[in-house]
C-alpha cells in the first residue's frame, strides 16, 4: 500500500470513530463514575470532524449514511456507552435538518456553520406535565414581527449545559392543540437555562441528562417551517430507534467480546477441556448476530421508504420501527446478562478485564428511552387497523 493510499484510508469514517473510541474508553469509568461529561471523547468527534458528517457535501458535510451513522454509535459503544448516546443523540437532531431544513434560507446556511465549527445539538422535546410523551406540548412559542420567544419548563435536556444548540419544540401558537407543534433551533447565545432536576442516575451517567426551565429568544426565521409532527414521522422516529440501537448493540457486542477473553482464557489453564462458558458463550454470538440483522433491515427498510413521504409517514413504517428498538433494547439485557454468567465473578467484580456492571446498568436505559410500554401501546393501537408485514422480501 502506498502512503497516499495508508493516509486516505486513515481518514475513513471507520478510522476516525475508532480513535475517538479510543480516547472516550481511556476516560468511560470515570465518566460513569463521576457522572460526568465525556469531554475528552466529544473534543476527539470534534477533532476528527465526526459531529458533521451526516450533513450533505454541498453544505460542508459528508453526506454520510444512517448506516454509517449507526456503525459509529455501535463502534463508540463498545467504548463508553454515553459518549456514544451523545453522539447518537446528536445526530438525531441533525437529522430534521438535513431532511427537512434544505429549503429554508437560514436553516441551509445553519447546516454549513455546524459543519465547519462542529456544533453539538442538544434536544428538548420531553416536558412536564405531558409524561413524556414527545408528540404534545404545553409551551408555546411566541412570535411577535421578526421575533420568537419560548419558555419551557424541559424535564430532560441530554447534555444540555454541554450543548452548542438545542432544538426544541412547542405548540405553534398559544391558542394550538398539543399535538400542533413546531421545532425551533435556539443557538446558546439565544437561551438560558435554570437547572431544575440533576441526572444521578443506574446508568448513561454521562449524558447528564438534567432538567432546566428554557428561556429563548431568537429570531423567528429559527423555526422550522414545517410541523414537528411531520419532522417526527419522516426523521427522528427512524433515526432515533436506529442510532439508539447502534449505541445498544455495541454495548453488547463489547459485553460478548469480554465473555470470549474470559472463555480463551480458561481454555488455556484447563489443559484441553471445554470451559463450562463456552456453550453459552456460542449462544450470545448468535443472539448478537439477530440483533445486528435486525438493525441492517431496520435501515435498509428506512433508506428504502426516504423517497415516499407517504410511506414514511405509514403505521406499517412506524411498527417496523418500533420493533427494532422493541427487540434491540430488549435483547441486549438478555446478552450482557449471559456474557455475566461467563465471566461469573470476574464480570460481576469492577476493576477486571472482564467488568461488565456498567455494560449492564447503562443497558437498563434502553427499554426506558421513550418507554417500551409507550411503544407497545402505540403498536397495538396500530395493529387494530394494520396487518403486520409477514413476508421476507419486505
Amino acid at each position: 500500500m502506498t502512503v497516499s493510499a495508508a493516509v486516505a484510508e486513515d481518514m475513513s469514517l471507520t478510522a476516525r470513530a475508532q480513535r475517538v473510541a479510543a480516547v472516550a474508553g481511556r476516560f468511560a469509568d470515570a465518566v460513569d463514575r463521576d457522572g460526568r461529561f465525556p469531554e475528552e471523547a466529544v473534543a476527539a468527534m470534534r477533532a476528527e470532524s465526526l459531529l458533521g458528517i451526516q450533513i450533505p457535501s454541498s453544505f460542508g458535510g459528508q453526506s454520510a449514511s444512517l448506516q454509517e451513522m449507526a456503525d459509529i454509535c455501535a463502534i463508540l459503544g463498545q467504548s463508553c456507552s454515553s459518549a456514544a448516546m451523545v453522539f447518537a443523540m446528536h445526530q438525531i437532531k441533525v437529522s430534521s435538518l438535513v431532511e427537512h431544513g434544505a429549503e429554508s434560507e437560514w436553516h441551509a446556511a445553519f447546516m454549513r456553520e455546524l459543519a465547519a465549527r462542529q456544533l453539538l445539538v442538544a434536544s428538548a422535546t420531553t416536558e412536564g406535565g405531558i409524561g413524556g410523551n414527545l408528540r404534545n406540548s404545553i409551551c408555546a412559542i411566541e412570535v411577535e414581527g421578526d421575533t420568537c420567544r419560548l419558555t419551557k419548563d424541559a424535564t430532560v435536556i441530554s447534555y444540555g449545559a454541554h450543548a452548542d444548540v438545542i432544538m426544541i419544540t412547542s405548540r405553534a401558537h398559544k391558542d394550538a392543540a398539543p399535538g400542533d407543534q413546531v421545532m425551533t433551533v435556539f443557538r446558546k447565545d439565544q437561551y438560558v437555562l435554570e437547572r431544575t432536576v440533576t441526572w444521578d442516575t443506574l446508568g448513561m451517567r454521562g449524558t447528564c441528562s438534567d432538567g432546566f426551565l428554557f428561556k429563548g429568544e431568537a429570531p423567528a426565521e429559527q423555526i422550522f417551517t414545517k410541523p414537528f409532527a411531520e419532522i417526527a414521522a419522516q426523521s427522528m422516529l427512524a433515526s432515533s430507534h436506529l442510532l439508539w440501537s447502534g449505541v445498544w448493540y455495541g454495548i453488547a457486542a463489547d459485553a460478548v467480546l469480554r465473555a470470549q477473553a474470559f472463555v480463551r482464557a480458561a481454555a488455556r489453564k484447563s489443559a484441553g477441556t471445554m470451559p463450562p462458558g463456552a456453550t453459552r458463550l456460542a449462544e450470545i454470538t448468535t443472539r448478537l448476530q439477530v440483533l445486528k440483522a435486525s438493525i441492517l433491515s431496520g435501515i435498509a427498510t428506512y433508506e428504502d421508504a426516504k423517497a415516499d413521504p407517504d410511506r414514511l409517514s405509514s403505521m406499517a413504517f412506524s411498527i417496523a420501527m418500533n420493533n427494532v428498538k422493541l427487540a434491540s433494547s430488549e435483547t441486549i439485557l438478555a446478552i450482557i446478562d449471559e456474557a455475566m454468567m461467563i465471566c461469573g465473578i470476574m464480570g460481576y467484580k469492577n476493576g477486571t478485564p472482564y467488568s461488565l456492571g456498567r455494560h449492564l446498568r447503562d443497558a437498563h436505559s434502553a427499554r426506558l428511552m421513550i418507554s417500551n410500554d409507550r411503544i407497545l401501546g402505540n403498536t397495538s393501537t396500530m395493529l387494530l387497523m394494520q396487518k403486520p408485514d409477514t413476508s421476507l422480501l419486505g
